[in-house]
């Protein structure tokens, strides 16, 4: 056999071998049918999680939180009229200026457009002015302390609406709720009713918190020895989640309330039942939320249920303000009034100490004390 009618076999042999091997890995490939069908059960419990998402944030029920909503929106499409051309163009000139195409223009030797630099300098100092202008008027519109001018989109506040006022306490690791207007105080439960202006207090036991219900506003530090204020609104009646956005420490997880939006008349019959299911809870012998039952609720706790209190002892939320719920300790805004006092005088001039010059504040003569303290020299 000649040698170049060997190197024929030879080569067809290999040809062989490369069909078949080729033919061996299409086989063993599955098509791409098949593949989607294999992705179709890893991407089914995904699909599920999302659809069941919730996306209160988009899809408030408050009239603040539906504002802040728009103010999201209008930022993110402000922020996307650039975004989006400089992606566009990106893939636009990649594709156009490739090295294959020989009928696009090339011009090593160009280096300035006095039309391109106004447009790439234009559009993002119009965009900042445009972010500027909607981010001054909406810290304003919506400042947390303002009283709310509306209840909802063409909707005024009316003249004679008085907000509720909810005085909210973080504490180690549950949400107080107390509320003068009524006298009644909830752990972990929170309501009030539709389309009626709420003004919340909010301070803190021991450590700095965050107090959030999305659907109704956004969220407002709470802070010992310090009050915020939040005014706010609910427009549509249901049950929504609150919880604390700012970890406190190892019972933060369960820091998580309902807050029911509820008509006038539906409100009114959750006050009674508060205050006919507080014996229930064995909250207190006589179901009021006295200073030593408070003390006794302020020790750190976690997951705990909801509770009601009937009654509410007088000054809580103040002495809970100023760190003076314990029995004979001095409330922190007459420390500080003393301390002003004697920084007014002259040098000098002698200035008595304060457990002397001013009288004890205790649960029993809060009145009469406040009453002289006014008349005591500092």
């Amino acid at each position: 056999m000649s040698n170049s009618r060997r190197t024929a076999i030879g080569v067809d042999f290999a040809s062989i071998q490369m069909f078949h091997y080729a033919f061996q890995r299409q086989a063993m490939l599955p098509s791409k049918k098949l593949r989607n069908l294999l992705l179709l059960p890893l991407l089914t419990p995904l699909l599920a999680l999302l659809g069941g998402c919730n996306m209160v944030l988009l899809s408030p029920s408050g009239d603040v939180a539906l504002q802040q909503r728009n103010l999201i929106i209008i930022s993110t499409i402000l922020m996307l009229v650039i975004i989006i051309p400089v992606i566009f163009l990106t893939l636009l000139f990649a594709w156009r200026y490739r090295a294959s195409n020989k009928e696009a223009a090339y011009s090593p030797e160009w280096h300035h457009s006095t039309v391109l630099e106004l447009l790439i300098w234009a559009a993002p100092l119009l965009i900042i002015i445009a972010l500027g202008a909607v981010t001054w008027v909406s810290t304003h519109k919506l400042d947390p302390y303002r009283p709310l001018d509306r209840i909802a989109e063409g909707r005024e506040v009316p003249a004679e609406s008085k907000p509720l006022v909810v005085e909210v306490v973080a504490l180690d690791w549950k949400w107080l709720f107390l509320y003068p207007e009524q006298g009644i105080a909830t752990v972990n439960e929170l309501a009030a009713p539709v389309d009626r202006p709420i003004q919340f207090k909010i301070t803190a036991s021991t450590v700095m918190n965050s107090f959030f219900i999305p659907a109704l506003a956004g969220q407002i530090y709470a802070m010992p020895g310090m009050q915020t204020t939040m005014h706010a609104v609910i427009n549509q009646p249901g049950v929504y989640e609150g919880f604390s956005a700012n970890y406190s420490g190892a019972g933060f997880s369960g820091m998580h309330f309902k807050f029911h939006g509820m008509s006038d008349g539906d409100f009114e019959k959750w006050v009674q039942q508060a205050k006919a299911g507080a014996s229930a809870d064995k909250a207190d012998a006589a179901g009021t939320l006295t200073r030593a039952a408070y003390l006794q609720l302020e020790q750190p706790s976690e997951n705990n249920p909801v509770r009601h209190y009937a009654a509410v002892a007088p000054g809580l939320y103040d002495a809970i303000l100023n760190r003076c719920v314990q029995a004979g300790s001095i409330c922190m805004k007459d420390m500080m009034a003393a301390d002003a006092g004697r920084a007014a005088l002259p040098p000098g001039v002698a200035t008595p100490a304060l457990a002397m010059a001013m009288p004890v504040c205790t649960a029993g003569n809060s009145a009469s004390t406040a009453a002289a303290r006014r008349e005591l020299p500092l």
